[in-house]
């Protein structure tokens, strides 16, 4: 079994990582860092210190009414999307050890599209 980085948990909930197949588990939130339990394979872990965490970065639509998915880049080992049952409760608790300025919104389709368009125009 998989020895936990955490001493004290805030909250576990039921969550989808959606790093390669979509593996269904549940996310730990602790006192030293996020942790992702597969549910059928106990190898398939992801343990990320809060050190660890550069940004979260939060997929949000109409206008914060819905936050389909949220996404942690680290500053070493990429980016891990992840998405839960209720997001507003895990970002908050994120929020408890993550500083403010690391909780970053996701662009929109309309800025993604305005971007290229820029990119391609300013060549």
């Amino acid at each position: 079994m998989v020895q936990s980085i955490n001493t004290k948990v805030d909250l576990v909930i039921n969550a989808t990582s959606h790093i390669r197949a979509s593996d269904y588990g549940k996310i730990m939130l602790g006192d030293k860092g996020f942790e992702f339990y597969n549910n059928r394979d106990a190898r398939k872990y992801i343990q990320i210190p809060w050190e660890e965490i550069e940004y979260v970065i939060a997929s949000v639509l109409f206008k914060g009414k819905w936050i389909p998915r949220y996404a942690i880049q680290t500053k070493q080992n990429g980016t891990f999307i992840f998405s839960s049952k209720d997001p507003k409760k895990v970002l908050r608790t994120i929020r408890e050890y993550v500083e403010e300025d690391r909780l970053v919104q996701s662009l929109g389709f309309f800025d993604v599209i305005k971007r290229g368009f820029k990119g391609k125009f300013n060549k």
